[in-house]
């Protein structure tokens, strides 16, 4: 039989160690912390347990229970669920958010709310501030009127008097002074060599231009001839003081323009040719750019017929917007007797509105 292997005995000095005192569970296991409460402010460190042993799983500890006040059994405490409210404890300060801040033009800040509420404030104000405007406006010109219409109605009828309470010499000058009123923008000055009695519209016009102002009717004609400084050129220029109201001279108006018949030379005014002047062969026959103006601001039609001083026929009569074209190159254009005729009618009719009152002259 094979022999036991035996215990070798203690070495000499070596002295049995006594088993270590087992501690109690108290010291081994950590004690477990309390549960938070609501009225905890700050969060408190935990112990941190121990790993599991390796294949565990680590023990995870039941939430706290508290009693229900109404079976006496426990249940979680809603005060710690994720969305339960906090009641603040007493003494702790009240957070509350500023205004946001914006940038002026210097990028400064400066709170939006200051930025913003005037504007709000003077639009409104600007709206109430028109609306009041508009609305005494509206209310003016109902409890007064249009003073407006009056003033033109006056103005028109008060230009149909003229002919027989303003002088002679205040409607045609004894001197007419054109600046810039001839070609190329010379100047000009036309001298009066004879006045035409006032008169009716019989014999004044040729049949188809006394037709075409049949609608305005004839009350009476004022008409004087002029000569230019050059005694070159001879111009006769006429007022038709009208019967029709506004209406009609608005009507009358439209159709020179529309039918083209201030550019007719069929309808070419007749030139007054005193005896004894230089404008005593002015006839017809010489009769060489003209114009004609129908005024809707005053009874009145203003025209004008301009030829040479010599008792030079022209074969065909040129309209003085014609003949006073850049490029023109008529024997009329090139002796500027277009200028002649728009010349001296735009100032005549300039007078005429002068008299009349200052509201009646447009503005140059």
């Amino acid at each position: 039989m094979p022999a036991r292997p035996t215990t070798p005995p203690p070495a000499p000095g070596d002295a049995p160690r006594p088993p270590a005192p087992r501690q109690p569970e108290s010291a081994v296991r950590p004690r477990r912390a309390p549960a938070e409460t609501s009225a905890e402010t700050t969060f408190r460190l935990r112990p941190v347990p121990a790993e599991p042993a390796a294949g565990g799983t680590r023990p995870v500890p039941p939430p706290p229970r508290t009693p229900s006040a109404s079976t006496g059994a426990f249940a979680p405490d809603p005060s710690l669920s994720w969305n339960a409210p906090t009641p603040p404890p007493p003494g702790r300060p009240v957070v509350s958010f500023g205004e946001p801040e914006g940038y002026d033009e210097r990028v400064r800040p400066r709170p939006l709310g200051l930025r913003i509420r005037p504007r709000i404030a003077l639009a409104a104000a600007c709206v109430v501030l028109g609306l009041g405007l508009i609305g005494g406006a509206l209310t003016g010109s109902w409890l007064v009127g249009e003073p407006g219409d009056d003033g033109a109605q006056g103005t028109f009828a008060a230009a149909g008097t003229l002919w027989h309470s303003i002088p002679v010499d205040q409607l045609f000058p004894p001197t007419v002074e054109g600046k810039g009123a001839g070609p190329g923008g010379a100047d000009r000055t036309w001298t009066r060599i004879a006045v035409a009695p006032d008169t009716g519209c019989a014999n004044a016009f040729d049949p188809l231009l006394r037709k075409a102002l049949a609608p305005a009717g004839c009350r009476r004609l004022l008409r004087a001839t002029y000569i230019d400084a050059t005694q070159s050129h001879v111009t006769t220029v006429g007022l038709l003081f009208t019967k029709a109201d506004p209406a009609t001279m608005r009507a009358l108006d439209a159709r020179f323009t529309r039918d083209g018949l201030d550019r007719r030379a069929d309808l070419v005014p007749r030139p007054y040719a005193p005896k004894g002047t230089l404008a005593a062969g002015f006839g017809d026959a010489q009769r060489a750019a003209w114009t004609v103006s129908v005024l809707t601001d005053a009874p009145v039609v203003v025209y004008a017929v301009s030829g040479w001083a010599d008792d030079r026929v022209v074969a065909r009569p040129e309209p003085a917007g014609q003949a006073m074209g850049s490029g023109a190159t008529s024997a009329v254009a090139q002796a500027g007797l277009g200028h002649e005729a728009r010349g001296l009618a735009d100032r005549v009719e300039r007078t005429l509105r002068r008299n009349v009152g200052p509201s009646a002259e447009p503005s140059s």
